[in-house]
């Protein structure tokens, strides 16, 4: 078999092998960490996507209260607090100019509707609903981009905080964006776990630091 022909036959391969992991995998990543209740539940903002392609519902339990969560959220953006992700692909994207800091910044904690999450290179992200320490929805609409995140935070027992978080997404499907489709999805997956894990490691450095003396 000519190179060319095998090269083209193992791209193949490859691109179905990508793309049945991927279905496998995407209804365990679509709703990491949440019940399925957090699934199913109404959440603010949901009204706004109307005709979502693409829905997620994860959910991460953390070690401090709704309040000492929620300035962690509202200090978030470009020339602010960060996105507590993997910092160095956000600066490599232009989305960030620095690391995410780990200290609660007074400055930046005003953050209501109407005000923006700045996000350097790309289009900043409005807030369209915040009440401290119970949701905050932030909407990106743009010419063929339509999303919202959404997030929930619930009070627990002993001190902690159910924090959800729902992504609702539209497209606009172009051909240049068709054989990005499979790197979105599990590259959204993994991006947006690390962001979850960022903020819960920072709002429960406090008890760590008390507990270690």
């Amino acid at each position: 078999m000519e190179f060319s022909k095998l090269a083209g036959v193992a791209a193949g391969a490859g691109l179905a092998t990508l793309s049945g992991a991927v279905f496998v995998a995407r209804p365990w990543h679509q709703r990491w960490g949440a019940s399925d209740a957090e699934v199913q539940r109404p959440m603010a903002g949901d009204d706004e996507v109307r005709r979502p392609m693409h829905v997620t519902t994860r959910a991460a339990t953390i070690h401090a209260t709704p309040g000492e969560v929620w300035p962690w959220l509202a200090q978030m953006g470009y020339q602010r607090a960060g996105l507590y992700g993997y910092d160095w692909i956000d600066k490599l994207m232009g989305i960030l100019d620095e690391n995410s800091t780990w200290e609660i910044l007074p400055e930046f904690q005003r953050l209501g509707v109407g005000d923006v999450i700045p996000m350097g290179s790309e289009p900043s992200w409005p807030v369209i609903a915040a009440e401290p320490g119970r949701l905050l929805v932030l909407r990106i609409l743009e010419p063929g981009v339509d999303v919202t995140w959404s997030y929930l935070f619930e009070g627990l027992d002993g001190g902690r905080t159910r924090l959800v978080l729902r992504i609702r997404t539209w497209l606009e499907v172009t051909p240049r964006l068709i054989p990005l489709l499979l790197t979105m999805d599990p590259g959204e997956f993994f991006m947006v776990r690390r962001h979850r894990l960022g903020i819960k490691e920072r709002a429960e450095a406090p008890a760590r630091r008390w507990a270690a003396g």
